[in-house]
């Protein structure tokens, strides 16, 4: 059977994740030492209280440098692909928020409620007390991220459409998470580090260039339409890829592990396309 969407170590100095702020600061402790201007910043812990001014204005610093790197890196890329570039998109209707036509071609589109469940046959039982997501491979600060870790970072709100490569759509979904590029820009890929790929917790896996995966609007998505992300659609935390076949986005995401070059996932192995464009009817090989 197919997946609807997309899946995705964290080991770096995000020893600024802490709770939400509405929370009660905890009892003041004695933590581990800072380490100095320039050193490796230990993994991320989140057991040792930090004073949270500087530990939230380290944390927005890194994302923020870390984003801009990216951004300067692969925006020419981005901005390239079919669907931001494609002057002749085939689907129909008004255009969507990235200027391609609202339906792509041979979809059916579905209500909310009558959001198909596919999978590989398994649907992992994952609570938000075991979750762990790790950002690793070719990355100069891996990351573990817990779930408490997870909601700590900046969340991101969308609106978008997914397409599956099955024939059907639903539109104006409205999906909350953490960008990738967010999780990227922590965990700072290396100089030759072009694409990722995706794991799940029940072996499933995908393959993303980074052009596509760091584009603002791929999550990973916790909350959709003001509810937690349902067990059956990848809850508690999944990829949303909104410009490519919904296979690209993982359910049950447990690790993104980062590539210095191209590696095809569990459908693209098996003949589905390794780009997925929804608007060139880009499903097989």
């Amino acid at each position: 059977m197919l997946y609807q969407l997309s899946y995705s170590r964290v080991t770096a100095s995000v020893s600024a994740v802490k709770a939400p702020a509405s929370q009660a600061d905890p009892p003041a402790a004695a933590g581990p030492p800072r380490p100095s201007a320039g050193a490796t910043p230990p993994p991320l812990r989140a057991a040792w209280p930090l004073d949270r001014r500087s530990a939230v204005t380290d944390l927005e610093r890194r994302i923020t440098e870390g984003v801009a790197e990216l951004r300067a890196r692969f925006a020419e890329r981005m901005g390239a692909t079919p669907s931001l570039a494609d002057a002749n998109p085939q689907g129909e209707g008004p255009k969507n928020r990235h200027g391609m036509p609202k339906e792509p071609p041979g979809q059916n589109v579905f209500d909310k409620s009558e959001w198909p469940v596919l999978d590989l046959g398994e649907t992992p039982e994952i609570s938000t007390e075991k979750w762990q997501l790790r950002v690793d491979g070719a990355v100069e600060s891996p990351l573990t991220l817990r779930w408490a870790d997870f909601l700590a970072l900046p969340q991101a709100d969308e609106e978008a459409d997914f397409h599956c490569v099955t024939g059907w759509s639903i539109l104006d979904v409205a999906f909350r998470g953490v960008r990738l590029e967010t999780l990227a820009a922590l965990a700072r890929p290396k100089a030759d580090a072009t694409h990722v790929m995706v794991h799940a917790y029940d072996g499933y896996s995908t393959n993303l260039p980074l052009w596509e995966a760091l584009k603002p609007d791929v999550l990973l998505v916790h909350t959709v339409d003001g509810k937690p992300l349902p067990m059956l659609h990848g809850g508690p935390a999944r990829v949303v890829v909104p410009q490519l076949w919904a296979w690209k986005g993982a359910k049950w995401v447990n690790r993104l592990e980062l590539l210095t070059h191209d590696r095809r996932g569990y459908w693209e192995i098996r003949g589905y396309s390794n780009t997925a464009h929804p608007w060139r009817d880009d499903r097989m090989w």
